[in-house]
């Protein structure tokens, strides 16, 4: 287990995780320190409670509203993908017929 400390609010905060997750943990604490800084600088020192707090409603509003358009995007993507296969299977159909017709073409002029 790795040992990273960061600071939040003036805070410092031990935090343990696995090896090799360091550098995450510290980004992902680093983006909670600009929020906390820009609620410090809007709101004053209102308490590291409250301002914790809003920070991580903040952040979770963010990924709610990016899962919502992941959503939407995979629904697209399927959507688009769905189609794909529709004219896939058209053009397929399509080249079937012009194959039979030109083989019957080719019988015919064997017969003949």
């Amino acid at each position: 287990m790795a040992e990273v400390t960061i600071t939040l609010n003036g805070r410092t905060y031990r935090l343990q995780c696995d090896d090799g997750e360091e550098e995450h943990l510290l980004a992902l604490s680093h983006t909670v320190g600009e929020r906390l800084d820009g609620l410090q600088k809007q709101f004053g020192q209102i308490g590291d409670e409250r301002l914790l707090l809003m920070s991580v409603l903040m952040i979770s509003d963010e990924l709610n509203e990016a899962q919502k358009k992941l959503e939407v995007v995979e629904a697209e993507r399927a959507r688009a993908e769905t189609r794909a296969v529709d004219q896939i299977s058209a053009a397929a159909g399509r080249v079937e017929l012009l194959y039979a017709a030109l083989n019957d073409k080719a019988l015919a002029r064997e017969d003949k």
